[in-house]
């Protein structure tokens, strides 16, 4: 199966410097256009599916996709953001100012942070590992877009897509890329 993994349009907390996490703004008017140029540049992708995130931005994002494609998008809530708990709506230089050595230990990728409360690594690999099993189930040869969130797209192929930006890899080495102790190394997914 081949997935094409696409992070969300912009919203108006991107707009905002403001830290999403499971928070739920809507689409930017800026996000809106973003995701219209992007339905235009997969127009002739082939896609077969549709699935996103049930989260204003990414559901946004994907009724557009879905409009230009001929697609109905599922909703799905095992691909949402990290929730970051308290740090949920708050911008970076308020979060390094009231949690500093929280906010490092993100940055170093410390898989038992549970940031502002939220969740930890291994949560988020959990349900997506479990969507990812569930869409294993599928006949091949699909090729399915998944529009959801950096934080996902990251555990998924290492990769930082620009906002309304896509990478495109194997089921295989998605649910690979979800053992903790791995890393992507072969089929390094396509960005653009």
């Amino acid at each position: 199966m081949d997935l094409w993994l696409i992070r969300h349009a912009e919203s108006t907390w991107n707009a905002a410097g403001r830290w999403q996490g499971q928070g739920d703004p809507p689409l930017s008017a800026r996000g809106g256009a973003q995701a219209r140029e992007l339905a235009a540049r997969l127009v002739h992708a082939e896609l077969t599916a549709l699935r996103t995130s049930d989260l204003r931005r990414a559901a946004g994002t994907a009724r557009l996709l879905g409009e230009r494609l001929g697609l109905l998008p599922a909703s799905d809530a095992r691909l949402r953001e990290r929730d970051l708990g308290s740090w949920t709506g708050l911008t970076g230089a308020a979060i390094a100012s009231r949690w500093p050595a929280q906010l490092a230990r993100l940055r170093r990728g410390d898989p038992a942070l549970r940031p502002g409360g939220g969740e930890r690594l291994a949560d988020v690999r959990a349900r997506v590992a479990a969507l990812l099993d569930e869409l294993a189930t599928r006949p091949p040869g699909r090729r399915v877009a998944i529009v959801t969130h950096l934080g996902v797209i990251r555990l998924l192929t290492g990769e930082e897509p620009e906002n309304a930006g896509w990478c495109r890899a194997s089921l295989s080495a998605c649910r690979a890329a979800l053992t903790p102790t791995s890393r992507p190394t072969s089929a390094r997914p396509a960005c653009g």
